[in-house]
Order: structure tokens, then sequence, then C-alpha cells
């Protein structure tokens, strides 16, 4: 039939009309834009190669899902478009689904009721955004000056990425591949920024996403110790200075539910809750 619903894995040929459907709604999609924009490129150290499919009606795109190295789901994806991704699904083991609540939540009951899967996690995040008028970041002159990372910091962005993840009650990484997880914090570490005190890496913070649309920020962590000292303050606001200078439309970044000290630093600092994201991390049952 003319009208049936197709889904295939987006080929090179696939990418202008992908971006161009993914860019009506560039705030809510920028996490599938910078996914959908590294198709065929060659991943970096540790990281996983990019892999995105697209759903049409009739030759009109009606949906795309990022399904590595995240499963995402673009904010406008219809019904008919997720029933048509679910073949796609059934190898992936263990994968991390991070997407607006309507369309994740969708996805999860379809994927339930074809197989047995289980989580590890589950959960609601408020997705946060600051645009350059409504920022009140710290001035320069009150700051803890921000660096980029270097080779040598690789050891405290290490124990970053691990606590990060403990804390969000994520399994632990040093319980599996150290080294393949050494390589992915060692291939993410050109989007960091860390802050030193007294010798030591206090601060780090990520910006994973970099696109004139908007900046995503990741991976923001302070040691527990230095905490209530102002460093993620400090922090946050030098990279959103960068991407506002780089000419980023805007920065975002996603907040746990619940997580009252991260919500009033970024509120602090100017950003606004614009939706609501749902995680899942899962595993076959």
């Amino acid at each position: 039939m003319s009208d049936a619903v197709t889904a295939q894995l987006i080929r090179r040929s696939d990418g202008a009309a992908v971006i161009e459907y993914l860019a009506r709604d560039p705030l809510s999609n920028l996490l599938l834009l910078e996914q959908a924009s590294r198709l065929g490129q060659a991943p970096a150290a540790g990281e996983m190669r990019s892999q995105a499919a697209v759903a049409r009606r009739a030759g009109e795109i009606i949906g795309v899902m990022g399904l590595r190295p995240t499963v995402v789901l673009d904010a406008a994806v219809e019904s008919e478009a997720i029933a048509s991704f679910l073949p796609l699904l059934e190898t992936v083991g263990v994968g991390l689904i991070k997407s607006p609540i309507g369309p994740a939540t969708e996805l999860w009951e379809r994927m339930c009721q074809r197989a047995a899967r289980s989580t590890l996690i589950d959960r609601r995040e408020i997705a946060y955004l600051v645009r350059p008028d409504d920022a009140r970041l710290l001035p320069t002159r009150d700051r803890v000056p921000t660096r980029l990372a270097e080779r040598d910091d690789l050891e405290p962005l290490v124990i970053a990425a691990r606590e990060s993840l403990r804390e969000e009650g994520r399994p632990d990484p040093f319980e599996g591949d150290v080294l393949g997880f050494r390589r992915w914090v060692r291939g993410r570490s050109p989007r960091a920024r860390v802050i030193e005190s007294k010798g030591r890496v206090v601060f780090v913070g990520y910006a994973d996403v970099r696109r004139p649309e908007g900046w995503l920020l990741q991976g923001v962590y302070t040691w527990p110790e230095c905490r209530k000292e102002g460093f993620a303050t400090a922090g946050v606001s030098d990279l959103c200075r960068e991407a506002f200078e780089a000419g980023a439309d805007h920065v975002q970044l996603a907040v746990v539910e619940g997580n009252v000290a991260g919500r009033r630093l970024y509120e602090r600092l100017g950003f606004q809750p614009f939706g609501t994201l749902r995680t899942i991390l899962f595993s076959q049952a």
C-alpha cells in the first residue's frame, strides 16, 4: 500500500532530508541532530559508531530514531513510526533510551510487549535551557578559571565519570570492561573542561554537543568534599560563556527529577525548564 509505513537505517543519501526534518524543532531534537550528523563518521576512541533509522509514509518522514550510542526519538515522532522501529531494536541487548517522555514511554511499552526486558534505571529528567539574554553567569572577575582538559587529567576524568554514574544508580563501570571505559573517557576528553583548586581537579563538565542550534552539557561533576564552594557555578558559567561566544543559540542540559541542588544551581544561572525526558537503562530479561 502506498500509505504503508516503512523504517530503515539512515543512509548517506538520507542525511540532508533527515537533518531538515529534525531542524524543525532543534531545541527538542538537539541530541538526535548531533547523532544524525555523525552518521558515517569514524567514532572517537572508545565511543560507539552512530546509527539511526528513519520512518516514512508515502515518502514523507514521520519519525527518526537514534539507535546507537543512545536510543533517541524525535519529539514529533508518530505512533506508526515507533511501531515500525521495533524490529530494529530486537538486536539491542543492553541500551539506554533518552527521549521526550511521551515517545519514550510508548516505545518502552511496545518493546516490553515484544520481549521480556528489565530496567536498571527508569527515571524522569527535567530539560533546562538558557539563552544569552537570560543568562546570569558568574562574572569572569569572580570566577575560578576553567581550562581545557589535558592528557595528565585522565585519572581525575575517569574518577569523575565513574562516580557520576554511581551517584545516578548506574552499574559501576569498573565491574565490567575497565579498559574500554578508560578508552571512552579518553576519547571524550577533548570536550571536557576542568577546574583545579589546591593542585587537584575539583570540577569536570562536558559539552558533548556543540552546534549553532545549541550546546548540550553533560557529565557535570564536582567532588563531594568540594561542593558548595562555587566550583560548579564557575564551571557551568564558563561553558555557557564559551557556547555563546561560539554563536550557539542556547545551552541545554537535563537534571534528574528530585535533584534539588542541581535545579537550584542552574536556575540561579538563568536556566529555565522546557520539557521532561524519560531515561531508561535496559537489558534483556
